[in-house]
């Protein structure tokens, strides 16, 4: 691996430039944008809901993969459109696809308009993925704020995440007077989330229409780039830890863990609160680490503690699996806006932005895809201890990996002029004698 390795250096410190007018406008946009298109009210009440509709525990966990088969998918087109008409407008087209999409299972709440719903949520979703960092990342590096990037993503995680702590304890009363509720709030939510992308200021030259070459020739050109920075790669890969363990513990595992641990269902709610608040935390506080690490390694740490906190549950009685993730959580707080920021800072300049996180996202869901599958044989066949511990072991193999290349493709630092001409010297008197 040559040359310049530009995730490795640390970030600048927080505030150090202050925020003009359009910086603190574009950040306050992007948090009710976030906020707003992510609440999904029915998240703690879809697994049971389903059920109550009919479907199988085969047919959920099924759906769950061709959700993120079917996201792998979109993201190839999805992030060549947002490099090509901009990220704003792709923001607006995932807000209007997310709307109709939370309104499907309440036309049609059988296996088919689950199906539909999930399908949909992927497009909307992979819309939104690489363009709304990307749209963030460069309307703060145009307003001259560029360190501030990193506490602006994780403000925006954490304030969806304190929204939804204020939500969901919600959803039940509310079911209660109207079954299909979460989805028609969730509805309501992603289209609010479409006033907030029409508000976002136009980035000069982003949307200009004025892009000549195709969109095979974009992803060929974003290929390229990707082929050509094998750091941007090796990042991408050392983030599939992350996303991987925190949705498929937070959404797929999340229930199964607690009834197994024996903890019964009307305590969910409260366990789901508390393990958010405990997210939110961290990831409105990334500088809390400090910068005595390189982001890399942070980012190691931090999945290697994700996966040590989830075999930990395996041990310990109900209090410790609730405690555990809680911990497991704060430690995805933290993680998830370095590892943002550490993808943005290794995309060459001048390349698709948009396109290049969404290869991102694609090598993510696929990863999801398959260990969603794998979830759902290791629950059906009643080894969940095995599932944690396996998560655990491949995750330490990943991180261990990812360090053996930055060791072996670090560019070998030139010896100094001086030390090297003594050296040659002392190799031409060894000849003569």
């Amino acid at each position: 691996m040559k040359g310049r390795v530009p995730f490795l250096r640390r970030s600048p410190a927080e505030g150090r430039t202050p925020l003009t007018a359009g910086a603190r406008r574009v950040i306050a946009l992007n948090n009710g944008f976030q906020l707003l298109f992510n609440l999904l009210w029915w998240m703690p009440v879809f697994y049971a809901y389903q059920r109550q509709a009919g479907l199988s525990d085969a047919q959920i966990f099924g759906i769950q993969s061709l959700y993120y088969i079917a996201f792998c998918l979109f993201e190839i087109p999805t992030g060549l459109v947002a490099d090509r008409i901009g990220a704003r407008n792709c923001l607006r087209a995932g807000a209007v696809v997310m709307t109709a999409a939370n309104l499907v299972p309440v036309l049609s709440p059988d296996y088919t308009g689950f199906l539909v719903h999930f399908l949909a949520i992927a497009a909307g979703r992979s819309l939104t993925s690489g363009a709304a960092s990307a749209y963030l990342y460069d309307a703060l590096h145009a307003e001259g704020a560029d360190d501030h990037y990193l506490h602006a993503e994780g403000t925006a995680r954490a304030l969806g995440l304190a929204a939804k702590v204020m939500c969901w304890p919600l959803v039940g009363p509310l079911m209660a007077l109207s079954r299909p509720t979460p989805y028609l709030l969730s509805a309501v939510s992603a289209g609010a989330s479409l006033a907030c992308a029409m508000a976002l200021p136009r980035l000069v030259g982003a949307e200009s229409g004025e892009r000549r070459s195709g969109v095979w020739r974009e992803a060929g050109r974003a290929l390229r780039q990707l082929r050509g920075s094998p750091w941007l790669a090796l990042v991408m890969v050392q983030g599939v830890a992350v996303f991987t363990l925190s949705r498929i513990c937070q959404v797929n595992l999340f229930q199964p863990i607690l009834i197994d641990q024996g903890i019964p269902e009307p305590s969910h709610g409260g366990v789901l609160a508390a393990v958010t608040v405990a997210e939110a935390v961290g990831a409105a506080r990334p500088q809390w680490l400090g910068r005595k690490l390189q982001p890399l390694t942070m980012v190691s740490v931090l999945s290697l503690a994700m996966a040590v906190s989830l075999a930990g549950i395996t041990l310990g009685g109900p209090m410790a699996a609730v405690a555990l993730l809680c911990l497991f959580s704060a430690v995805t707080g933290f993680a998830y806006p370095i590892q943002r920021k550490l993808v943005n800072d290794a995309v060459p300049p001048g390349a698709p932005r948009a396109t290049l996180l969404s290869v991102e996202s694609i090598i993510d869901r696929a990863v999801c895809a398959l260990v969603a599958v794998a979830a759902g044989a290791y629950l059906s066949a009643g080894r969940m201890d095995a599932l944690l511990w396996h998560s655990a072991a491949v995750t330490a193999a990943v991180m261990l990996a990812v360090h053996l290349a930055v060791l072996i493709g670090r560019p070998r630092r030139p010896r100094p002029p001086r030390a090297a001409r003594e050296e040659r010297q002392e190799a031409v008197g060894h000849a003569r004698r």
